[in-house]
């Protein structure tokens, strides 16, 4: 067995490849946090150009 495909046999490996596991879950974890956070913060925004969007069309009369 040659490159990635050896065993972890010394304890220094077997920190290293634990630590690469967290550090990829803890990235995965983030990049599905700043998604959530991305699309909650277009909601938001829709919501409010809507709200501006409705309250323009509700005033007659007025000429934009």
């Amino acid at each position: 067995m040659t490159g990635l495909a050896q065993l972890a046999v010394t304890p220094r490996d077997r920190f290293l490849e634990m630590a690469k596991k967290e550090l990829a879950a803890f990235e995965r974890r983030e990049r599905e946090f700043s998604k959530k956070e991305r699309e909650e913060r277009a909601a938001e925004l829709r919501s409010r150009s809507d709200k501006s969007a409705r309250s323009l069309i509700s005033r007659p009369g007025r000429v934009c």
